[in-house]
């Protein structure tokens, strides 16, 4: 039997989430930009693809910090 490796369960891979769409928007009007200008991500990014994440969807990405505890960012799922 072949297990598929989840990219997300490793270590060093920072925590992946697709927001809602009410979320999404909330997200945008805080940081007053449309979508496509945040940082991209691939939907065949392995990480987009372990959660999901479809062209159009907006990624938060959670990542530990030496000096803050935790970074969030946001990234804009693209095709490809």
């Amino acid at each position: 039997m072949v297990r598929k490796f989840n990219v997300l369960e490793h270590e060093l891979v920072p925590v992946h989430e697709v927001l809602d769409v009410r979320e999404a928007l909330r997200i945008l009007k805080q940081l007053r930009v449309r979508p496509e200008k945040l940082p991209w991500i691939r939907e065949s990014d392995p990480a987009a693809k372990s959660i999901d994440a479809k062209p159009g969807d907006i990624v938060r990405i959670i990542r530990k910090s030496h000096t803050a505890k935790k970074a969030i960012s946001y990234r804009y799922v693209v095709t490809g």
